[in-house]
């Protein structure tokens, strides 16, 4: 058995049924709850916490997160499948780490066209 939203194989034991898919773990927990990268609690608590540790740039943030933010301090700009292709993730990987920089007001997303990039804040 496989699941139906990433292709890898499942046991019994590993499958979880939802919405009429079946899904492993990781996939399960992405589609019940996914990132969201405008949530102003959020925001307003990792600002908070930022402060209070007195944190600014990348401090406190883990070594694929601050991948990111210099990658795009380079370039400028960037799209999430561009981002996924550089770290070798998957695009859902990219959007949970977005979420994070962008609560921290970090990063934001930007629309040009038909396209949106990711760049500082």
């Amino acid at each position: 058995m496989q699941c139906s939203r990433c292709g890898s194989d499942l046991s019994e034991k590993e499958r979880v049924d939802f919405q009429g898919k079946i899904l492993c773990q990781d996939c399960y927990m992405y589609e019940s709850n996914p990132p969201k990268a405008c949530d102003p609690l959020a925001v307003a608590s990792a600002l908070s916490v930022r402060k209070q540790l007195e944190q600014t740039g990348t401090e406190g943030l883990t070594e694929r997160q601050k991948k990111i933010y210099l990658l795009i301090e380079r370039s400028g700009k960037v799209t999430k499948h561009e981002l996924a292709l550089v770290l070798n993730v998957t695009p859902e990987v990219v959007e949970a780490e977005f979420a994070v920089l962008r609560h921290c007001e970090l990063l934001r997303a930007q629309k040009e066209g038909d396209r949106v990039y990711f760049t500082l804040w």
